[in-house]
């Protein structure tokens, strides 16, 4: 597992303990010198990660930021549509993107990854 993460590394650095998960590689905006949705962060990431696009599977919670740079380099693509009772909220911005998979939580993803 990787992260992609439109943050400094001091930030993400101060979270990365809650995330009680150990990633083989964690590329930060700081690091890409480009915050997404540049292409330069996720081919930074492809660069790292050394394997062939079409055999990644990018979660992201933004169609702008994630899903459409993700599809646009060949990787599948999950987006995770967390309800909000406020529109708008955090870093969303309207777009339009077919994702390969559609979740509402993270959960739920690891539970449709489960079924056979």
């Amino acid at each position: 597992m990787a992260i992609i993460s439109n943050v400094d590394d001091d930030l993400f650095a101060a979270t990365r303990p809650q995330l009680e998960v150990d990633f083989e590689q964690i590329i930060t905006a700081q690091q890409a010198r480009a915050y997404k949705p540049s292409l330069k962060i996720f081919e930074l990431a492809l660069s790292r990660i050394d394997v062939p696009a079409h055999r990644i599977l990018h979660v992201g919670q933004s169609l702008y930021h994630d899903v459409i740079p993700a599809q646009s380099l060949g990787l599948a693509t999950v987006w995770v549509n967390r309800p909000s009772a406020r529109t708008g909220v955090g870093a969303v911005k309207a777009a339009e993107a077919h994702p390969d998979l559609q979740v509402s939580s993270l959960a739920e993803l690891a539970t449709a990854c489960a079924q056979p």
